[in-house]
């Protein structure tokens, strides 16, 4: 019997040695994706933008975040910006089902901070952001619909390139420096010479961009820049998808 819990041990505290070596990312697990973009990395600045899809996928990481490392999730709750209105509460319920998590508690890990002017997002970000990862201990932010209050026309052009230029300036630095993993969407708008340049200024400061593109027949992600990934295009399955996906 002591040579048996001797023969144990050293299994037990390998098996725990490579738990806390595991690395902090966090995968995707889709299949035709993953050989192309297989995971966030602990500083990514990242921008989704393209088809209404999108916001499957955003909701999508706000339930994988949540599962262990070994898994490879981040084992973290998410701050999630909601510049845009468009966070569903309904549409974390089948992908918390898919990970065997309990979707309650799934919602209760997920922190929303409304933001729904420009001011109000410049605010949650440049004023308020450092301390909002601290109070949850998050190793993950999601900010929606980005640019969306920017292209108020109240607000001067000169004036909102200016701002959204310094915010996502501080976004990059402060992804860094924090070592989280911080995703934007940019939503679909018109196409306003405004627009524009507010998207020509966040493909520019992100480092990882993904294009969602959407036909009458298929769903495609495209990986359009990223430090060390090579760009490409993959099928992206939306099986979860309703038609208020496109309202």
């Amino acid at each position: 019997m002591m040579t048996q819990n001797l023969l144990i041990k050293p299994t037990t505290t390998l098996s725990s040695v490579s738990q806390q070596q595991q690395p902090t990312r966090l995968t995707l697990n889709i299949p035709t994706v993953d050989q192309l973009f297989p995971c966030f990395k602990p500083g990514d600045f990242a921008v989704l933008y393209g088809s209404p899809s999108l916001i499957t996928f955003a909701t999508r990481i706000c339930v994988r975040a949540q599962i262990p490392k070994q898994l490879g999730g981040l084992s973290s709750n998410i701050v999630f910006i909601d510049g845009g209105n468009t966070f569903k509460l309904y549409k974390t319920t089948p992908s918390a089902h898919q990970h065997e998590l309990n979707p309650q508690k799934v919602l209760e890990n997920i922190h929303v901070l409304q933001a729904l002017t420009a001011y109000q997002l410049t605010s949650q970000i440049m004023e308020k952001l450092e301390e909002t990862i601290k109070r949850y201990n998050t190793k993950i932010v999601i900010i929606s619909d980005i640019a969306g209050s920017f292209l108020d026309e109240d607000i001067p052009e000169e004036e909102a390139q200016k701002v959204y230029s310094q915010v996502l300036n501080y976004l990059s630095s402060f992804a860094k420096k924090h070592q989280i993993i911080l995703i934007t969407t940019y939503m679909p708008h018109i196409n306003t010479e405004r627009n524009r340049k507010l998207k020509e200024i966040t493909l520019t400061k992100t480092n990882i961009v993904l294009t969602f593109n959407k036909t009458i027949y298929t769903s495609e992600i495209e990986l359009e820049k990223h430090p060390t990934y090579m760009p490409g295009i993959a099928d992206y399955p939306t099986e979860n998808t309703t038609l208020t996906d496109y309202l």
